[in-house]
């Protein structure tokens, strides 16, 4: 299905960390027509236009908290409204519990979900990933650390420093994938339940997984009449 003629997509994309849903969702973005919109997109957007809830994170992120579930819920609502997502939209970073995804459900109630893809990799390709990640300290680029494009030391898009995050390293890595299992694992059964689960081999090409992830979007989304 062409960029023009795909008629748009609303979906929710699961799975570990660094099991490239960022670069996933953004291509299938670009092709769709929709926005790619990611829980850190989402609070960095709220933040600087200063809305109500877009302040009430700020201080929370600046006390070192987690942005509770009602402010998330609020933030999500408010961006799945904008003008930009009228022909849809894929979510990468929220929902993260049952509970956002039944305030996700209410917030939907109207345009519902067409699918939602769990990309699969094991935990070793997680952990391998994640550790070869580097991360400009300026413009937020991701890389990775044999990238060529980085091979002085500078990001070539802003001169920043491009830097291994704390939470890129084994350790964290570790936790953060311990509490995925935790915590957003169980949507997965959440959504199979419901009907919308697709799970897709997240090894292989970027271009492979992206075919993958592509046809099962498509399979689930009507065109429009002709």
């Amino acid at each position: 299905m062409s960029d023009d003629a795909h008629p748009g997509v609303r979906m929710v994309i699961l799975g570990r960390q660094g099991a490239g849903k960022g670069t996933q969702a953004g291509r299938l973005a670009a092709t769709c027509g929709v926005p790619h919109i990611s829980t850190g997109d989402m609070l960095r957007a709220a933040v600087r236009e200063g809305t109500p809830l877009g302040k009430r994170a700020k201080q929370i992120m600046d006390a070192g908290d987690l942005v509770p579930d009602d402010v998330m819920v609020g933030i999500v609502s408010d961006r799945l409204h904008a003008p930009d997502a009228k022909r849809g939209w894929i979510l990468d970073g929220f929902p993260r519990t049952v509970g956002q995804a039944e305030a996700l459900g209410e917030i939907t109630a109207e345009f519902p979900l067409h699918v939602v893809v769990d990309l699969v990799v094991p935990n070793s390709t997680v952990i391998e990933r994640l550790s070869a990640r580097r991360t400009c300290d300026g413009c937020g680029t991701i890389y990775r650390a044999d990238d060529p494009a980085i091979a002085d030391g500078t990001c070539p898009k802003d001169g920043g420093t491009p830097v291994q995050r704390d939470d890129d390293k084994p350790e964290a890595i570790q936790r953060r994938l311990d509490l995925y299992e935790r915590e957003t694992a169980p949507l997965v059964d959440h959504y199979r339940q419901q009907g919308l689960l697709e799970t897709v081999d997240g090894l292989g090409s970027e271009d492979d997984v992206f075919g993958r992830v592509l046809g099962v979007v498509d399979s689930r989304v009507e065109p429009d009449p002709a």
